[in-house]
């Protein structure tokens, strides 16, 4: 005898138990798949949260910072009385560590190769640069080094010894001795870190409008447009023998041509649409800068960066200071009056330098 066929009710009930059934299954089977792909999720966020915390920490070490209040003391000018801000840029030449491979000529020891004073008016929307020759002979104030010892004022020395002699809080400090200009920020830049920042951006453009040939920096170059590398761009702003007389004032203005191009090839430069190549920059950048304490930390860098986004390096306005050559030394050079005091004098006012302010007798009457 065999069993009745089941009625379609009961089918039906078989039917739902199999869908309830295959139902838990593919929530069990999606709920696995969802856990899963949210472990997953979250380890790639951790990883990448541990990536970006190790790559802040790592470009955050790289800044040396000096307490350059704390060095100078209250002994200092005002601060401006706008938003404008004064920051002094030293290029150094360490002759130690990876510049000892950089090496040209028999100096020893280190030296502020190149200074300059970048005055950001109120607004910061332009920006004028004003160089400091290193052979200008100063007066240094009386400095405390790093390491506590005292350094006695002296007269007629040459620029960029003080960084060798007492440190770069003293150069501030000479600085805003000879200028009354409150320094509010200080950023060097050592010429092994110069030369990776160029390659890491791919090099930088540059015109010269004749032949540069210079033995004693390597520089050679024909007249004409060039792409430089990093060593060779570390031989542009050095070389000295290949233009003009031969002495630091040719050299300042392809220091300041220089400069303008950098500036501008970083601004033209994509780098939030390559990542990898940002960090590579920030790594030597950060690698080869050292700041006033207040600088010295990657989002202060960062605020500070965009608080100038204004600026466009094209339009800044490079100057010499007017110097005149040395009556008893003439290999050395002296601020030339009235035309500092007057330069001076615009930067601490904050107002647009006079033209008169901008001519300088060493170079018959030019600005370098």
């Amino acid at each position: 005898m065999t069993d009745a066929a089941p009625d379609s009710s009961t089918r039906a009930g078989r039917r739902r138990a199999s869908r309830s059934a295959g139902g838990r299954r593919r929530t069990r089977r999606r709920s696995r798949i969802f856990r899963v792909v949210l472990g997953a999720f979250v380890v790639l966020l951790l990883a990448a949260g541990g990536t970006a915390y190790w790559m802040y920490r790592d470009l955050d070490g790289n800044i040396e910072g000096v307490d350059i209040d704390r060095a100078i003391g209250d002994d200092r000018p005002q601060k401006l009385p706008t938003s404008g801000q004064n920051i002094l840029i030293l290029g150094s030449d360490s002759r130690a560590g990876a510049n000892a491979a950089l090496k040209t000529g028999d100096v020893d020891g280190a030296r502020s190769d190149t200074a300059l004073v970048m005055h950001i008016p109120e607004g910061r929307t332009r920006a004028v640069a004003v160089s400091i020759p290193r052979d200008t002979l100063v007066t240094r104030p009386a400095c405390t080094k790093a390491d506590g010892t005292e350094v006695a004022p002296a007269e007629r020395v040459m620029f960029n010894s003080v960084y060798a002699q007492a440190g770069p809080a003293c150069v501030v400090k000479t600085v805003e001795k000879m200028s009354g200009v409150r320094m509010d920020h200080y950023v060097e830049i050592d010429f092994a870190g110069f030369k990776g920042l160029v390659d890491a951006i791919g090099g930088v453009t540059v015109t010269v409008d004749q032949d540069i040939k210079d033995p004693s920096s390597g520089l050679d170059l024909t007249a004409g447009t060039h792409k430089l590398n990093g060593t060779q761009s570390l031989a542009f702003v050095r070389t000295r023998h290949g233009v003009g007389d031969g002495s630091d004032l040719g050299r300042i203005g392809l220091q300041q041509q220089f400069m303008l191009a950098l500036l501008s090839e970083i601004k033209r430069q994509d780098l939030l649409g390559s990542p990898a190549k940002t960090f590579k920059i920030a790594d030597e950048l950060t690698a080869a800068l050292t700041t006033d304490s207040e600088l010295a930390s990657l989002t202060a860098l960062a605020d500070f960066g965009r608080s100038l986004n204004g600026v466009d390096p094209s339009s800044m306005e490079t100057i010499m200071l007017p110097v005149a050559y040395d009556t008893a030394d003439p290999n050395r050079v002296v601020a030339a009056e009235p035309q500092a005091s007057a330069l001076w004098k615009a930067v601490r006012g904050d107002t647009a330098i006079p033209e008169s302010a901008k001519k300088s007798p060493a170079t018959g009457g030019g600005n370098g």
